[in-house]
């Protein structure tokens, strides 16, 4: 009986071991799968900046490309001609509200 108590104890006592060596390699795997993750979201922030930063920069070029007369963006500068009179309608019934 004793024998088999000491057996089960050592039996235990290396899964224990065991289950101690696949928590540490599951930490060390989660440190580094955070790592990547934080890199993955740095790169995904930085393109998603530079994807707005292009589409901006193609409106300003559809716009200039209106100005200079191309009728293809006819429509665009009207619109962009359109939303600044109405900005700046805006303004107006601002100051006069303001009592100015």
């Amino acid at each position: 009986m004793l024998k088999d108590l000491e057996s089960n104890f050592l039996l235990l006592e290396k899964r224990i071991l065991m289950l101690k060596k696949d928590y540490q390699n599951l930490r060390e795997e989660h440190a580094a799968l955070s790592k990547d993750y934080e890199e993955m979201k740095e790169k995904y922030e930085a393109e998603r900046r530079k994807s707005q930063e292009l589409a901006e920069e193609q409106k300003n070029i559809k716009l200039q490309s209106a100005i200079s007369g191309n009728p293809e963006h006819n429509r665009l500068m009207k619109n962009h001609i359109n939303r600044l009179i109405k900005e700046v309608d805006y303004c107006i019934a601002q100051l006069q509200n303001s009592g100015l």
